[in-house]
């Protein structure tokens, strides 16, 4: 407390110099707004940050700008006492406001489940980006928390997916606000990679209706396909990889029996015509071929035929998904400074910026970016997941040596009998890892198992629908989790299922995550922010039903 009152004190005290360098600082940026030298096809160009080409006429006279810019930088920085690099200035695009307070970055995130919203995580670690995921809606002061101050980028988890229009309306509507007012190049409404959603669950055409009324724009680029992930977009329909193969999504052996979501279309715009009455249009794989003047030609033409509200981007490969993040970064240059662009999409929306920033040199040159961590000697695993991705992982590591327990969770979310059952689980749980062993929590064994239907009888006896069972379940686990964590010391916990893991992270006194090693596609390892040493440090991973292969939870307690 005594230190918070010295460096309140200290902040106040603040000299006037500091604060004319400030706006210094402010100004500068607005004024230059990060101009750089690219070369396109051999000659060379100058662009700003956004990509709003110059004419080479003006080279001579951006270059005189570009060496005033970086003077005056190192001048506010002396004056400040602090570092203020081109990259942090213009690249990052930082702005401090007459209060000190805003900062500019290139990029703010809601994630619609809590373990895509970790995978948003790790393409920023890969492409060498400091970035924090907060549970709930960052403070002001969290912002400038000096753990999160220089931070590239943030997110904000959240349970979208599982949520109905109203109950979305009132989830986004002022989590959208707090984005736009961070000041951010893109805002991304970060979907699953395999786009599950319905009209009255997690409605993806709400999403983007509530973004268009928040955030304007002429259209919201759509981008769903990640080939890192082994997801792809062509001529609109949607194919996912699922045991060694890839599908089209109404034919993938999980997504299209999904419980809860079931995908029985592959066309996202079908898909989406079902959810919104917002007109879209498709950038194909062949309107993405060619030099960019093409390409960008092929995408104005469109945009001023049909002047659709969403636009989607095809996604078969790198190359092609570098050119569709350097369309969707040339359009958040088109907006003035204030304002944000709109995106929806998969991490994918992350890895075409990433391409595009990395191209222009926008990036860290050298990221020293660890894919492993150290062991640990007991593990919990958590999991309310029923793919069969999941399901192999659970058998292989039961006979590696984890401890299963099954979760009845019929009996869990039953009023008179739950208390029982929860604290029979505890008992169990807990003399095993107390014993050092390693303990995998599952409430089902792949998409057959018998417990599903069992579940949808209790609901349907208790008058609950069938879409609260992840929210009932996540609760549960998520209580267990908190206890035998503080009970037993553990340090490392994983969670299964991207529909349950948010409800289960909810229940944790846990305010941001961090990525720290990126151990498998989609599921990074990561570390927990908490005002509770219990939980703080506490390393953490969120799979998503379809990540990871047979041997994952093993390698989440060896670290690699």
């Amino acid at each position: 407390m005594n230190e918070e009152k010295v460096h309140d004190g200290r902040q106040k005290q603040r000299s006037d110099q500091e604060r004319t360098s400030q706006l210094e600082a402010q100004e500068l940026r607005r004024d230059t707004q990060g101009r750089r030298t690219a070369s396109t096809s051999g000659e060379s160009q100058t662009t700003d940050i956004f990509l709003g080409t110059r004419t080479t006429d003006n080279l001579r006279d951006a270059r005189m700008m570009d060496a005033s810019r970086d003077a005056r930088i190192a001048d506010a920085s002396s004056r400040m006492q602090t570092t203020v690099t081109p990259h942090e200035a213009w690249t990052i695009g930082m702005s401090i406001d007459a209060g000190g307070k805003q900062r500019r970055r290139l990029l703010c995130y809601y994630g619609d489940d809590f373990t895509g919203s970790t995978d948003v995580l790790e393409s920023l670690f890969r492409a060498g980006l400091k970035a924090v995921l907060f549970l709930e809606p960052p403070t002001s002061e969290q912002l400038e928390d000096g753990r999160f101050v220089k931070m590239d980028a943030f997110g904000v988890a959240g349970v979208g997916r599982s949520l109905t229009p109203d109950e979305m309306e009132r989830e986004l509507n002022p989590i959208f606000e707090t984005l736009k007012a961070a000041g951010a190049a893109v805002v991304h409404y970060k979907v699953c990679s395999t786009f599950d959603s319905l009209p009255h669950a997690g409605s993806i055409g709400k999403a983007a209706e509530i973004g268009r009324g928040v955030f304007g724009g002429r259209y919201i680029p759509l981008l769903v396909g990640v080939p890192y992930l082994k997801r792809y977009t062509l001529f609109g329909h949607h194919y996912a990889a699922g045991g060694g193969t890839v599908h089209r999504l109404d034919r993938h052996p999980t997504m299209s029996r999904h419980p809860v979501t079931p995908m029985d279309e592959a066309d996202l715009r079908l898909h989406l015509q079902r959810q919104t009455e917002l007109p879209m249009a498709l950038m194909d794989i062949t309107e993405l071929e060619g030099p960019l003047p093409q390409v960008r030609g092929n995408m104005e033409s469109k945009l001023a035929a049909g002047q659709p509200a969403l636009l989607l981007f095809d996604v078969l490969d790198e190359q092609r998904l570098e050119t569709a993040g350097r369309l969707i970064w040339e359009e958040a240059g088109r907006l003035p400074a204030d304002e944000s662009l709109f995106v929806i999409g998969s991490s994918g929306v992350e890895y075409a910026l990433g391409a595009c920033w990395k191209a222009e040199g926008l990036l860290p040159e050298q990221a020293s970016r660890e894919d492993c961590a150290q062991p640990v000697n007991k593990l919990l695993v958590v999991s309310g997941s029923c793919s069969p991705v999941t399901e192999t992982q659970i058998k292989h590591a039961l006979g590696a040596g984890f401890a299963g327990i099954r979760v009845p969770v019929h009996e869990l979310i039953h009023p008179g009998r739950a208390e029982a059952a929860r604290e029979q689980l505890m008992e169990e749980a807990r003399s095993l890892l107390a014993g050092g062993g390693s303990v995998v929590l599952y409430s089902a064994m792949g998409p057959s198992d018998a417990s599903i239907g069992e579940l949808r009888e209790t609901l349907a006896e208790l008058g609950i629908r069938s879409e609260e069972s992840s929210r009932l379940l996540g609760m549960e686990l998520g209580v267990l989790a908190k206890r035998l964590i503080a009970e037993t010391g553990l340090t490392r916990l994983l969670i299964a299922g991207g529909d349950t893991s948010g409800y289960v992270m909810r229940e944790l006194n846990i305010s941001a995550l961090e990525c720290m090693a990126a151990l498998t596609p989609g599921g990074p390892l990561c570390r927990a922010y908490s005002a509770d040493p219990v939980y703080d440090g506490l390393e953490l991973v969120l799979k998503g039903g379809q990540v990871g292969g047979e041997r994952f939870f093993e390698q989440v307690l060896h670290g690699r």
